[in-house]
C-alpha cells in the first residue's frame, strides 16, 4: 500500500477503529519511513516554534518525532484505541495527551497547530469545521500558525483508491500475514465514502473500517480560515502529492 492510499484507513470522526488490532497494525501499513512528517518537522524548525499542537495525532508518530526532538507538544484524537498505540512509542512519555477533539484542548498558548494527514477531511460538515478551527485559534499563541493539508477536489483522488492500486501485505508478530487495501465507495458532491479492508490470517477475520472525507476547494478553505480569525500567510504544494493536494499556513493576528 502505497503512503497515499494508507492515510486513508484513519479518520478524525470517533473512534475509527473496529478494534486493537487494527489501531495496532495502521503503522505497519504506514511504513517505517514516514517522509510525509518530515516536511511538517521541517517546518517546526523553519518557523522555530518550542511548542506544537498536533491535532488529530492518532497513533502518536508525528507527536512522539518532535516529542524527540525536544518540542513541547500536545497530541488530541477523539480514538482511544490509537492513543493506546501512541502512548506505547518511544518519547511518548514527552507528550501530553488528550482523548477528545480540538474543543477538548486544555487552555494553553502554542506556538503551532498541525493537522496531517486526512485530518482536516475528516471533520465533517461546516459547523464541524469552524469549531475545530475557532478552538485551535484561540489555543495558539498571537502571531501561532496553522499547518493542515488538504486534497484538491478536481484531482478526484478517490477515483485511484481501488483494491488493484492499494494492495499491501504485511507479516506482522502474533498475527502472520496481513492484508490491507482501500476502495472507493460513492461520492456525494464534497463527501467523499470509502472503506478500509483488513484481513489477518491467524483467525481469517476480515475488518472492513467504513470512512468519509470532504474534500474543500481552496476558495473554501481560505474562507473559513479567515471568518475564524486567521491570516492566510501561504498555501504550498504537498511534496508528497505534488500538484494534488494544498499545505495551508495560516496565522494568527498579532
Amino acid at each position: 500500500m502505497t503512503a497515499d492510499s494508507a492515510r486513508n484507513l484513519a479518520d478524525d470522526a470517533g473512534d475509527s477503529y473496529v478494534d486493537a488490532r487494527c489501531a495496532a497494525v495502521y503503522d505497519i501499513f504506514e511504513g517505517p519511513e514516514r517522509d510525509d512528517l518530515d516536511v511538517y518537522a521541517a517546518m517546526v524548525d523553519e518557523f522555530g516554534a518550542a511548542s506544537v499542537v498536533d491535532v488529530g495525532c492518532g497513533t502518536g508518530a508525528f507527536a512522539t518525532m518532535l516529542a524527540g526532538r525536544g518540542v513541547e507538544v500536545v497530541g488530541v484524537d477523539p480514538s482511544a484505541l490509537a492513543l493506546d498505540v501512541a502512548q506505547s512509542k518511544p518519547h511518548a512519555d514527552r507528550v501530553a495527551w488528550v482523548h477528545g477533539v480540538a474543543a477538548d484542548l486544555p487552555p494553553l498558548q502554542s506556538d503551532m497547530a498541525f493537522m496531517t494527514a486526512n485530518v482536516a477531511q475528516a471533520i465533517l460538515g461546516d459547523e464541524a469545521w469552524a469549531e475545530t478551527l475557532t478552538a485551535i485559534r484561540r489555543r495558539l499563541s498571537p502571531g501561532g500558525l496553522l499547518v493542515f493539508e488538504s486534497r484538491d477536489p478536481e484531482r478526484q483522488a478517490w477515483r485511484e483508491w481501488t483494491k488493484a492500486n492499494t494492495y499491501s501485505a504485511a507479516e506482522v508478530d502474533g498475527e502472520g500475514t496481513v492484508e490491507s487495501w482501500v476502495e472507493f465507495e460513492a461520492a456525494h458532491g464534497a463527501f467523499v465514502d470509502f472503506f478500509g479492508m483488513l484481513v489477518f490470517e491467524r483467525d481469517g477475520r476480515r475488518v472492513e473500517q467504513r470512512s468519509r472525507l470532504q474534500f474543500r476547494d481552496r476558495d473554501e478553505l481560505t474562507k473559513s480560515l479567515d471568518d475564524s480569525g486567521f491570516i492566510v500567510d501561504e498555501i504550498r504544494d504537498a511534496p508528497d502529492r505534488p500538484g494534488r493536494e494544498y499545505v495551508f499556513i495560516a496565522r494568527v493576528p498579532l
